[in-house]
């Protein structure tokens, strides 16, 4: 491992405390007040959809760092919210060791995805992120499933957030014929993908359970690229992963990840076979 290179291990399913995030949130909302912005008026003004400054005011969501000066402006704050921001905690509901990935994501031009294990997160409908949180071994308290699921849920916000960003998802096929929750589940699932793919701008290419070999057999792969044109990879393992910023690993990556879309079924043939799979459902 190098300096380029963070692996953190997840020794805990517990998330970390969120009293951080609440304080963030009470402040932002005494200081939107004071400025007589209802939430609505608000959002707008810092670019962001009223339920995601809902969310961050009630200590539900990690303010993204964008966020964070864009309110400070808006508000004329007298840094007193970059103050706050410093000390803030990841969100319940996020695992710590996801913290800096999350962070990145919510800034993202270029999000790419490439998933072997189920579907990926951002796609996942909350019937399908339940049932996965509820066969997590060692097993979860319901608090702590409703905390995951609606944190995976919150994320799918980005959809709506970041209508410019290139969203890429390739995902292998016997993912989605597994009948994970049942095949009513998988149904609405697929259904979800579809009409989470009908922007230009998202595109889910399926990789053929007939391709016997590719280059991701190793592991799932995230790439995400800065508005500063920066790219960062993330890798997730059993109990353990990892935060790429090395340039040659991620480079090589990136090669991995272009033959992925070059060997999986286009956009357009994934398309009409996710709507084979949903009739044989």
């Amino acid at each position: 491992m190098t300096d380029s290179t963070i692996s953190v291990e997840n020794t805990s399913n517990e998330p970390e405390p969120s009293d951080s995030l609440k304080a963030f949130g009470a402040a932002h909302k005494a200081f939107r007040k004071r400025a007589g912005y209802t939430q609505e008026e608000y959002a707008p003004l810092v670019r962001y959809q009223p339920s995601t400054v809902a969310s961050i005011e009630q200590g539900r969501r990690f303010p993204p760092r964008v966020f964070v000066e864009r309110a400070e402006e808006v508000l004329d704050a007298f840094g007193a919210l970059k103050g706050v921001y410093k000390h803030v905690s990841r969100e319940k509901g996020l695992a710590s060791w996801f913290r800096q990935w999350a962070e990145l994501e919510e800034q993202a031009i270029s999000l790419y995805t490439y998933e072997n294990r189920f579907v990926p997160g951002l796609l996942q409908t909350e019937a399908y992120a339940l049932t996965l949180f509820q066969a997590r071994v060692p097993l979860l308290t319901e608090s702590e499933i409703e905390a995951q699921v609606t944190a995976r849920l919150e994320r799918q916000s980005l959809f709506a957030e970041r209508p410019h960003t290139a969203f890429s998802f390739i995902v292998e096929e016997h993912v989605l014929r597994r009948p994970t929750g049942g095949e009513e589940l998988m149904r609405a699932q697929i259904d979800h993908i579809l009409e989470a793919t009908e922007p230009r701008n998202v595109e889910v290419q399926v990789m053929p359970m007939s391709r016997g070999f590719h280059p991701g057999l190793n592991g799932p792969i995230r790439l995400l690229e800065t508005p500063d044109n920066e790219w960062f990879a993330y890798l997730e393992g059993q109990e353990s992963s990892q935060f790429i910023v090395n340039p040659k690993t991620i480079s090589v990556l990136h090669m991995r990840y272009a033959k992925l879309r070059s060997q999986a079924l286009t956009p357009e043939d994934s398309r009409s076979l996710l709507e084979r799979l949903r009739g044989v459902l």
